[in-house]
Protein backbone atom coordinates (compact mmCIF):
# COMPACT_ATOMS: atom_id res chain seq x y z
CA UNK A 1 0.00 0.00 0.00
CA UNK A 2 1.08 3.45 -1.07
CA UNK A 3 0.50 5.78 1.06
CA UNK A 4 1.38 9.70 0.85
CA UNK A 5 5.07 9.71 1.69
CA UNK A 6 5.67 7.74 -1.32
CA UNK A 7 3.50 10.28 -3.55
CA UNK A 8 5.92 13.12 -2.53
CA UNK A 9 9.10 10.74 -3.45
CA UNK A 10 8.10 9.93 -6.51
CA UNK A 11 7.41 13.69 -7.13
CA UNK A 12 10.61 14.87 -5.78
CA UNK A 13 12.03 12.47 -7.78
CA UNK A 14 10.81 13.39 -10.91
CA UNK A 15 12.32 16.57 -11.08
CA UNK A 16 9.12 18.25 -12.30
CA UNK A 17 8.86 21.04 -9.92
CA UNK A 18 12.61 21.89 -10.29
CA UNK A 19 11.64 22.41 -14.48
CA UNK A 20 8.67 24.48 -13.55
CA UNK A 21 10.95 26.68 -11.43
CA UNK A 22 13.99 27.12 -13.56
CA UNK A 23 11.48 27.62 -16.36
CA UNK A 24 9.91 30.42 -14.79
CA UNK A 25 12.84 32.27 -12.85
CA UNK A 26 14.85 32.04 -16.41
CA UNK A 27 14.66 35.76 -18.19
CA UNK A 28 15.48 36.62 -21.50
CA UNK A 29 19.15 38.69 -22.59
CA UNK A 30 16.59 42.20 -22.47
CA UNK A 31 15.00 41.28 -19.01
CA UNK A 32 18.50 40.63 -17.50
CA UNK A 33 20.05 43.77 -19.04
CA UNK A 34 17.21 45.67 -18.02
CA UNK A 35 17.96 44.13 -14.03
CA UNK A 36 21.37 44.50 -14.13
CA UNK A 37 20.76 48.54 -14.76
CA UNK A 38 18.47 48.99 -12.48
CA UNK A 39 20.95 47.03 -9.76
CA UNK A 40 23.83 48.75 -10.80
CA UNK A 41 22.26 52.16 -10.96
CA UNK A 42 21.30 51.45 -7.39
CA UNK A 43 24.64 50.48 -6.62
CA UNK A 44 25.73 53.91 -7.74
CA UNK A 45 23.17 55.59 -5.51
CA UNK A 46 24.31 53.90 -2.19
CA UNK A 47 27.89 54.36 -2.99
CA UNK A 48 27.27 57.77 -3.88
CA UNK A 49 25.01 58.11 -0.54
CA UNK A 50 27.95 56.56 1.38
CA UNK A 51 30.47 59.15 0.25
CA UNK A 52 28.71 61.80 0.72
CA UNK A 53 28.49 60.59 4.16
CA UNK A 54 32.22 59.96 4.54
CA UNK A 55 32.88 63.73 3.49
CA UNK A 56 30.12 64.70 6.11
CA UNK A 57 32.16 63.01 8.71
CA UNK A 58 35.60 64.72 7.43
CA UNK A 59 34.22 67.74 7.49
CA UNK A 60 32.98 67.66 11.16
CA UNK A 61 36.34 66.25 12.15
CA UNK A 62 38.31 69.12 10.64
CA UNK A 63 36.32 71.63 12.98
CA UNK A 64 37.64 69.83 15.96
CA UNK A 65 40.16 72.04 17.80
CA UNK A 66 41.36 69.26 20.30
CA UNK A 67 44.21 67.72 18.00
CA UNK A 68 46.62 69.60 16.28
CA UNK A 69 46.27 70.84 12.18
CA UNK A 70 48.46 67.64 11.16
CA UNK A 71 47.23 65.54 13.20
CA UNK A 72 43.54 66.48 11.91
CA UNK A 73 44.63 66.61 8.34
CA UNK A 74 45.79 63.11 8.49
CA UNK A 75 42.67 61.72 10.35
CA UNK A 76 40.38 63.33 7.36
CA UNK A 77 42.75 62.14 4.82
CA UNK A 78 42.40 58.20 5.89
CA UNK A 79 38.33 59.12 6.24
CA UNK A 80 38.03 60.51 2.89
CA UNK A 81 40.42 57.59 1.40
CA UNK A 82 37.30 55.75 2.42
CA UNK A 83 35.14 56.81 -0.55
CA UNK A 84 34.27 54.19 -3.15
Amino acid sequence: MRDDDDDIQDYVASGWRKQQIQKEISMNEEDYQAVRKVLLDTLEQMNNTRNDAIEEVAKEIEKMTVFGKDTIGSFTVVIRGMKK
